[in-house]
């Protein structure tokens, strides 16, 4: 049992009362927002008309018999065509693919719109060969495969003979189908942000294309970091250049002091407007509502800058969110990005709530905590994606079932053999809920991985890229495991109703007590102790308060100013001046 220690004369300023701010700004309608990030090649298939072929995959005709994968198989056991290129499971799993198309997100909205979602951010959409779509073949068409008619679409691409110049492009079906689906989340509610991948392009890009059949006289040479062009003279062929962290699959764009040079950037300004303003009326209801930044710190800030003020030129509202790791401030404050993905949130509530024996105190995660705070500020803090997990790390899950490791370290069975691949037991479903409740009451706006809430779990890239548990499906249960020679439990593998009511109570409460979605902060150490986690949140007409107790032991606490306030969970009054709360528990009090 973790000793309960008053923080008497913890006086380090963690109180840290965030004022209220005026909620005037053009984007105060992100203030708290419940985002959901979807993988779109795994969330749902909702024609099989446009499923990947053989011939659009890398890699299949390694794998003679290639087909889509079966949608409810056990995760790590191998189809018959896999077996015939390799015994191993991570040789073969990127070539692998589901179907998961924005037909199926069209038809799944309605199942987010009952989890309360208020915005979808989706992984890149662009045309490109891979799953994940990071290596995007052009920016200004969505993947053939993820609307309704790819062939077509093909044909219609070939003939229209598209350059970097928008005056060129068309629309095809698949183009057509997300604006269908950014069209009916609205009606629903929900906003829409889109991947921006601008620091590299995919080496099936139309630009790099013509560079590798033209060379030095295309006229995209320019785009790209060349260091070396092809001798016609010699059999070799001497073409080289840089790829990000070496990937030759993707070709860096150029950059100088200003960041991506004249000719792609004009390129990513035009197909950036183009989702935001799609029939370039001046009203951009029809488009995106942001943007989220891939590697955006690998690209000079003045380019953001100058993205950023175009952005807001077109639609004033949208979002711009930055994928950083450490503290992103300084692009804020110099208004590169209206946001960031919260990484440093993530790693101080796994830090606090999660690791067992490299726990931190409940000092030092206020005092993470503060520090998010001061860097941000009170009005960008609650634009912040505060996640816990994404597809670049294991799922919350599986953080929990393999704790005391830094955050998106040693990560999947690859790089950390010991690492469990087993569905978390009941103990540790209870700390993801106390991880949620956390997650989803604390200054920020909350982001659910898909399938978090349907009790998915994973190791890192690529078992964090499940197909999505949908309650329809019968799944098998997992029993293989990834590394030869290991063993895993089984378990069984279906979605989980429970947990989903659970995060769908947790949005009710947000939109019951508005105070806890865009309410003041304040951490309370005068009522925390190493066990317990307090803090309180208030806006002109309402107050929380909140505890959350780490250790696995019932404990006290004080509520001598909340006599008459309400247990928000329970929804009973609270008559008592103290109470005990249970071990991995949380307690949200509301007084109006």
């Amino acid at each position: 049992m973790i000793r309960s220690l008053l923080f008497i004369g913890f006086v380090f300023l963690l109180s840290c009362t965030t004022a209220p701010q005026k909620q005037s700004g053009a984007t105060s309608w992100a203030q708290g927002l419940v985002w959901y990030q979807i993988f779109p090649e795994r969330f749902y298939n909702g024609s099989t008309a446009n499923d990947p072929t053989a011939a659009e995959t890398p890699d299949a005709d390694n794998m003679p018999g290639w087909q889509i994968s079966p949608w409810t198989a056990d995760w790590y056991q191998l189809q018959p065509w896999e077996l015939k290129k390799s015994p191993n499971f991570y040789d073969d799993v990127y070539t692998r693919r589901y179907g998961g198309d924005l037909i199926g997100v069209i038809q799944k909205l309605p199942y987010l719109k009952e989890l309360g979602i208020e915005g979808i951010y989706f992984n890149p959409l662009f045309e490109s060969p891979s799953l994940h779509k990071y290596d995007g073949s052009s920016y200004h068409h969505i993947d053939d495969n993820f609307g309704p008619n790819p062939q077509k679409d093909k044909q219609r691409l070939a003939a229209a003979h598209e350059t970097d110049n928008p005056d060129t492009w068309i629309w095809t079906s698949a183009d057509s189908t997300f604006l269908e689906l950014i069209n009916k989340a609205h009606q629903l509610g929900m906003k829409v942000v889109i991947d921006g991948v601008f620091n590299h392009m995919g080496d099936q890009s139309f630009a790099f294309l013509d560079i590798k059949k033209n060379q030095q006289n295309s006229r995209y040479k320019n785009w790209f970091d060349i260091t070396r062009w092809d001798d016609p003279a010699t059999p070799e062929n001497e073409f080289s250049y840089k790829g990000w962290w070496g990937v030759q699959s993707l070709p860096e764009l150029k950059e100088d002091a200003n960041g991506i040079v004249h000719g792609p950037r004009e390129y990513i300004f035009n197909a950036t407007k183009r989702w935001l303003d799609p029939n370039s009326d001046g009203n951009p209801q029809d488009g995106v509502d942001g943007w989220r930044l891939d590697v955006a710190e690998e690209v000079a800030m003045p380019f953001w800058v100058e993205w950023n003020a175009l952005v807001k030129s077109v639609n004033p509202q949208a979002i711009t969110v930055a994928e950083i790791w450490h503290d992103a401030s300084k692009w804020i404050h110099n208004k590169a990005f209206d946001g960031t993905m919260n990484y440093l949130f993530s790693q101080a509530v796994q830090a606090y709530f999660i690791n067992q024996q490299k726990k931190i105190s409940a000092k030092e995660f206020g005092e993470r905590l503060k520090t998010i705070k001061e860097n941000y500020g009170a009005y960008t803090s609650g634009l912040l994606w505060n996640l816990m997990d994404s597809h670049d790390t294991d799922r919350l899950s599986s953080i929990i079932v393999n704790p005391d490791r830094n955050y998106d370290r040693l990560a999947g069975p690859r790089d950390n053999p010991s690492y469990k691949v087993r569905k978390p037991n009941k103990a540790e479903w209870e700390i993801l809920k106390q991880v949620a409740a956390f997650q989803f009451t604390f200054r920020g706006a909350p982001m659910i991985y898909y399938g978090t809430e349907a009790g998915m779990w994973g190791a890192d890239d690529p078992d964090d890229r499940k197909p999505m548990l949908w309650p329809e499906m019968s799944f098998a249960d997992e029993t293989h495991h990834p590394l030869k020679g290991r063993t895993r439990p089984r378990d069984v593998n279906r979605f989980d109703r429970s947990l989903f009511e659970f995060y769908k109570k947790l949005i009710q409460l947000r939109n019951t007590y508005p105070v806890l979605k865009t309410g003041s902060l304040q951490l309370r150490t005068e009522l925390s102790t190493d066990a317990v986690f307090a803090f309180s949140r208030k806006s002109n007409k309402a107050s929380a308060l909140l505890f959350f107790n780490r250790s696995n032991a019932e404990q006290p606490i004080a509520l001598t100013s909340l006599q008459g306030s309400l247990d928000a969970w329970s929804g009973k009054k609270i008559h008592s001046k103290k109470m005990n709360i249970p071990g991995r528990a949380f307690r949200i009090f509301i007084h109006r």
